[in-house]
């Protein structure tokens, strides 16, 4: 089984940097976005002892200042245009709609039948969905195919005064774009849902919301705008984090992208249940089959965008490696116990001196002064 697991992590591993191989190669010099590169911050590049912040500055969950409403009024509803229409997409869309939100969508596939379900506009082309002017483009494409969604937006037919939010589950990569490619007149505002339609599917209550005001302009209704968005999820209970991209990237480097490898590991040994499970293998099954159901290029976007998944992929490597050593060292122990044990043993009574028993020698020394006391007489 140790065998195996070792197979099985650098089955995944190659995988992994097979293609990244494959993208980086097809990509000019300029555009290398492997992972370990800095992604830029107002225009400038990270310092790479940026990703070694730590949380002391970060809000904590009930410091969220937005006014949570049960109800939502006429003045606080939004149009929210949900681009990438998928599954998180209608996930979401199913509470924005019933808490009383204009919801539009966009998307490549056709999914205009589920919309309509949902009570959500569907429209098949990016110029007519922008030229409703919704307040809110909410980005839920996929990690990989975010800068080309982006691009594809004619944002000209947007007001200047639009917020752009992502729900990415990594945070500098859409942060750099969103910098890159937006008018400077647009808002940005980068959250991560620390839950999918599966874990969320019970309700949001209690559950992570991360966000980072990347740039909100200083103006009273824009402000307000994007504390109506974020109060969206307030109200469904989640806890609010304020946090910056990168310290949230260091971050999930650390849980997010480590659960969904050892899930993927695990996934190829072929675990099965059986009729004794114990609790830790049933944990063990629960993870395997909550990231299986991921596809891989998200766990690649996991890799692929997050300057810290190499380091977490080589620490792991390396702990690996180091509990092999641990165990093989004491296995090697215990066979050289087994093996030389009997020798060394019989080594040690060998260079014992040969005397002879107690009672033998005592009746040979009664004997010879018998002997010697009748030669006497």
């Amino acid at each position: 089984m140790l065998e195996r697991l070792d197979s099985a992590f650098e089955s995944l591993r190659n995988e992994l940097f097979g293609r990244l191989h494959g993208v980086v190669k097809r990509l000019p010099p300029e555009r290398n976005y492997a992972a370990g590169f800095n992604w830029p911050q107002n225009g400038a590049a990270l310092p790479p002892t940026s990703l070694a912040i730590r949380s002391q500055d970060v809000a904590q969950p009930n410091e969220y200042k937005g006014q949570i409403s049960k109800s939502v009024d006429d003045s606080s509803k939004l149009k929210i245009a949900v681009v990438g229409f998928g599954n998180f997409g209608q996930f979401l869309a199913k509470t924005l709609v019933r808490q009383g939100h204009t919801v539009l969508a966009y998307s490549r596939s056709d999914y205009s039948d589920v919309a309509q379900e949902l009570g959500v506009s569907y429209f098949s082309n990016a110029d007519d969905l922008c030229e409703e002017h919704p307040e809110v483009i909410l980005l839920c494409s996929s990690i990989l195919s975010t800068e080309r969604v982006l691009k594809s937006l004619p944002l000209q037919r947007l007001k200047r005064n639009t917020l752009f939010v992502d729900v990415l589950s990594v945070k500098e990569f859409p942060r750099s774009l969103f910098l890159q490619y937006l008018p400077p007149d647009f808002d940005v505002l980068c959250t991560h849902p620390m839950f999918g339609s599966e874990s969320g599917k019970k309700g949001w209550n209690g559950l992570p919301f991360v966000y980072d005001k990347v740039r909100v302009a200083n103006d009273e209704s824009r402000v307000s705008r994007c504390d109506q968005f974020l109060n969206i999820f307030a109200r469904e209970g989640c806890q609010m984090v304020e946090m910056s991209c990168a310290e949230h990237d260091w971050h999930a480097a650390g849980f997010q992208f480590i659960t969904h490898t050892m899930g993927r590991v695990l996934e190829k040994l072929g675990l099965e249940s059986t009729p004794i499970n114990t609790i830790g293998y049933e944990t063990l099954l629960n993870l395997v089959e909550n990231t299986a159901g991921d596809s891989f290029d998200l766990y690649y976007g996991l890799f692929m965008y997050n300057a810290n998944a190499m380091e977490q992929l080589e620490r792991l490597d390396h702990s690996f490696e180091s509990l092999k050593k641990q165990l093989f060292g004491r296995l090697h122990g215990v066979l050289r116990k087994q093996l030389f044990g009997n020798a060394e043993k019989f080594q040690v009574s060998q260079e014992k001196p040969m005397l002879p028993k107690h009672s033998q020698s005592s009746a040979a020394l009664a004997s010879s002064s018998d002997t010697l006391h009748a030669q006497n007489n």
